[in-house]
């Protein structure tokens, strides 16, 4: 996380600042995990569009699912299916650092903190490492 701008070390969560909200791109203003996920990701010049969790999850077009996570995959987490909602909804999205790290923003934390996948299996709430997506449209390049 010490390679990270400021900006990334210090975001706050913020529920309603997901992917596609009102409010402006960027997360000045506090974001939630995934909008905080694709921001880490387009500083290291990856591109990922505005997708929430269960379109993420479902997406061929920008991301591919992966078996073996790289360092800046997508990893979701989530409690397991829910009977009428579609595979991935409200599953926690983080980036796979290294082997057993993953960069996320959450809730409990309020910053952006980098956890174990046992810390994650531990919460209910992303008990089931969902899977791992990996990126394949270009961004940008590093954020100035």
């Amino acid at each position: 996380m010490d390679g990270l701008p400021a900006h990334l070390r210090n975001t706050r969560y913020v529920a309603g600042r997901y992917p596609g909200a009102p409010g402006g791109e960027g997360v000045e203003g506090g974001a939630n995990c995934q909008r905080y996920a694709y921001a880490v990701l387009a500083w290291f010049g990856i591109g990922v569009p505005p997708l929430r969790s269960a379109e993420l999850w479902a997406d061929t077009t920008a991301t591919r699912r992966v078996a073996v996570q790289q360092p800046l995959d997508l990893v979701l987490f989530d409690r397991g299916a829910v009977p009428g909602l579609p595979e991935g909804y409200g599953a926690h999205v983080g980036v796979h650092l290294a082997p057993g790290r993953v960069l996320h923003l959450c809730a409990e934390a309020g910053r952006p903190a980098v956890w174990g996948y046992g810390e994650f299996a531990a919460r209910p709430r992303y008990a089931r490492l969902l899977g791992v997506k990996r990126p394949v449209i270009p961004g940008p390049g590093p954020a100035a």
